[in-house]
């Protein structure tokens, strides 16, 4: 026991840093990690208020009276490609 003991002796200092210097690395890997999850939460903050942002105009967009005059244009576009189709179908059969 005294020989393990007179050996710990001369090995304490070394011990004792070898704490310290594990101890501050696992601090300043906890302050990167820590700053890491504060700049990707405040990335998720950012996107999320673009959606919600997108998403307003959505409403407005849905909600407004002019959202009747989209749809009644895009209904004539579709009457009119149906039209030019059945004109393309009758010149085809003519010639």
């Amino acid at each position: 026991m005294e020989g393990i003991l007179a050996l710990l002796i001369p090995l304490a200092p070394f011990i004792m840093v070898c704490f310290i210097v594990w101890t501050k690395h696992q601090r300043k890997m906890a302050e990167l990690q820590l700053q890491a999850t504060a700049e990707k939460a405040a990335q998720y903050a950012s996107h999320s208020r673009e959606l919600e942002e997108r998403i307003r105009v959505l409403e407005r967009i849905v909600t407004d009276g002019g959202y009747d005059t989209a749809l009644q244009i895009e209904a004539l576009r579709d009457a009119r490609d149906v039209e030019q189709q059945r004109s393309i179908e009758r010149d085809g059969s003519i010639n």
